[in-house]
């Protein structure tokens, strides 16, 4: 497996970046689009990189909110037989909250509309293809961490914590273990890494790569957070996009050389 990074918000020379995130996975014969961030920009960076979207035969959104999802409408003009698959739910209806004002945050609007036949929802534990799955949260109160980060769905004239149904894991049997994409992780990695190892009983986990949404959390939440994952026992993390500066750096502290930064251009095998 090769995973390139075309979109993170760290830029790498000529390869430009912005906020959030988009991952071309090579997969023996198989090629996999995670995410398309917050513009063509992606499309862009692909051409750079000698990443053909032509090429892709299944392209995944982790979770419906704009910075991952904002380049599809791009991704199928580009690339004309590729299906997106959704976690089943997935709406036009995640917003942010700001003191008691709520901002849209999620897919394109009337994308859901304008392409059905190029969408597919995924339900419960979903294989791809052969090796390559979509995992989604099983852990309950999620809707907690929503609250926490100021992350909520618009429900009628209502809005109530987001509790990420939204959002999947796409996973990936290796020589060397599962290797666990999540973008954002919002339910939390070291939750998400449970789930998967209770997912695929005895097998190990390789490794986790995404965004740990940690931008917003104190030094002691994220050292707390380190030391939970490092009970799972997982090999190496690469983690960029919504993580942080600030906590990537504690991140490094706690977990050593197992913590990778993502950045644009970034080549993972």
């Amino acid at each position: 497996m090769k995973a390139t990074v075309l979109v993170d918000n760290i830029p790498q020379g000529e390869l430009s970046g912005e906020w959030g995130l988009s991952i071309y996975i090579e997969y023996g014969e198989t090629t996999v689009l995670l995410d398309t961030g917050s513009s063509r920009l992606f499309l862009k960076n692909a051409a750079k990189l000698g990443k053909d979207i032509n090429k892709v035969d299944y392209a995944v959104i982790s979770h419906a909110h704009y910075d991952h999802a904002n380049g599809m409408k791009a991704f199928f003009e580009t690339n004309d037989k590729a299906k997106f698959y959704l976690r089943e739910g997935s709406k036009e209806n995640c917003c942010g909250k700001l003191w008691i004002f709520h901002k849209y945050i999620g897919l394109p609007r009337k994308i859901l509309k304008t392409f059905p036949e190029r969408i597919e929802f995924a339900t419960g534990d979903y294989e791809l293809c052969p090796g390559v799955y979509l995992i989604p949260h099983k852990t309950e109160g999620l809707s907690e961490q929503g609250r926490i980060n100021n992350l909520y769905i618009k429900a009628g004239k209502s809005y109530v914590p987001d509790d990420f149904a939204h959002e999947q894991s796409l996973v990936f049997e290796t020589e060397e273990g599962l290797v666990i994409f999540n973008s954002c992780s919002h339910g939390g990695a070291d939750v998400i890494i449970k789930e998967v190892t209770e997912t695929f009983p005895g097998k190990k986990i390789k490794a986790m790569i995404g965004g740990f949404h940690l931008v917003r959390r104190t030094e002691e939440e994220v050292r707390g957070f380190a030391k939970r994952v490092l009970e799972t026992g997982i090999e190496e993390v690469y983690t960029g996009h919504c993580t942080g500066k600030a906590a990537y750096k504690v991140l490094k502290e706690e977990l050593g050389n197992r913590v990778h930064q993502l950045h644009v251009g970034l080549v993972i095998e």
